[in-house]
């Protein structure tokens, strides 16, 4: 997320803020947090602010102190729109979740809602939707009377499946995403909800999508419990991951997105009663202009013993 979107409510913390961006940006991140400090003397109730200061002391080398901050951040903002609570997972000084806080995933996209295809398509090389179609139209040839599209962001996989689908529904937690996805009219219905808390009571669906979403969840049991709910027996489920490739079933990353494996993908949808069609290795987007390795995957929901 771009650091500092809001104003810290005072003019010259303001100022102060945007020259440690400065100093920051130039290498100097221990000045920049020391200045950024000051500003949050004048602006002690500023959550974002306390954020960025801990990632600039991060940044420092100066762990302790970048807990302090986000932690601090936290405090102020226990909904944690920032997502200080997962920073705080990755360096060691908090505990380990099973999903990230639902106000920074909604938060998150709001903020690149304006700007997300232009970004993940143009810079990033998002061909995902692309993948996961194919992968769908390799299992089953043909139409889907009822298609679900979980965490539907702007319409990107939308756009693909509205060929092939009857009726299309969408999903996502982020009101500036489904702003962007209804302008594209390719959805029948769109509904706002946090996957984490989906529940469902319409028709039973012949597909299911999820494609770049479950980097978001963490856990998968709740979501791919959810999800052989809504589908009919013989339905898909089409979704992909991120690769964890240092075992283990899934972990938090970096990037504040998680990675799952490939044995913990495979346990959980059957347990559930899906059943893999397809597993392929996928690129899933550039960070940082290197490739993001994940998987595509294609279940079918088994009829009940």
């Amino acid at each position: 997320m771009k650091p500092l979107q809001t104003s810290a409510g005072d003019l010259n913390a303001d100022r102060r803020a945007d020259y440690a961006e400065m100093l920051h940006a130039s290498g100097d991140h221990a000045q920049a947090a020391e200045l950024l400090l000051g500003a949050l003397e004048l602006a002690p109730q500023w959550a974002m602010g306390w954020f960025r200061l801990g990632e600039m002391q991060e940044t420092a080398c100066r762990l302790d102190l970048a807990a302090q901050a986000w932690t601090m951040s936290l405090k102020l903002d226990p909904s944690d729109r920032q997502g200080a609570a997962l920073k705080l997972q990755l360096i060691g000084k908090g505990p380990a979740a099973s999903a990230p806080p639902g106000a920074f995933v909604e938060a998150l996209f709001d903020h690149y809602a304006e700007t997300f295809d232009a970004a993940l398509v143009g810079k990033l090389d998002y061909r995902l939707p692309e993948a996961l179609e194919q992968a769908i139209r390799k299992a089953r040839p043909g139409r889907f009377g009822l298609a679900l599209d979980l965490g539907c962001g702007t319409g990107l996989m939308g756009e693909r499946l509205r060929p092939i689908v009857d009726r299309l529904e969408g999903f996502d937690i982020s009101t500036g995403m489904l702003k962007k996805a209804r302008a594209k009219g390719v959805y029948d219905a769109l509904t706002k909800v946090d996957l984490q808390e989906l529940s469902y009571s319409g028709g039973k669906a012949d597909l299911v999508t999820a494609a770049d979403v479950v980097i978001y969840v963490g856990a998968l049991e709740g979501l791919m419990g959810t999800v052989a709910g809504m589908l009919a027996d013989g339905g898909l489920f089409a979704f992909s991951v991120e690769s964890l490739a240092d075992g283990g079933e899934f972990a938090l990353q970096p990037s504040r997105r998680y990675a799952h494996s490939r044995s913990y993908v495979r346990r959980v949808l059957a347990v559930n009663g899906l059943s893999i069609l397809s597993l392929e290795p996928t690129t899933i987007r550039l960070d940082r202009r290197e490739p993001v390795k994940g998987l595509a995957v294609v279940a079918i929901k088994l009829p009940a013993a």
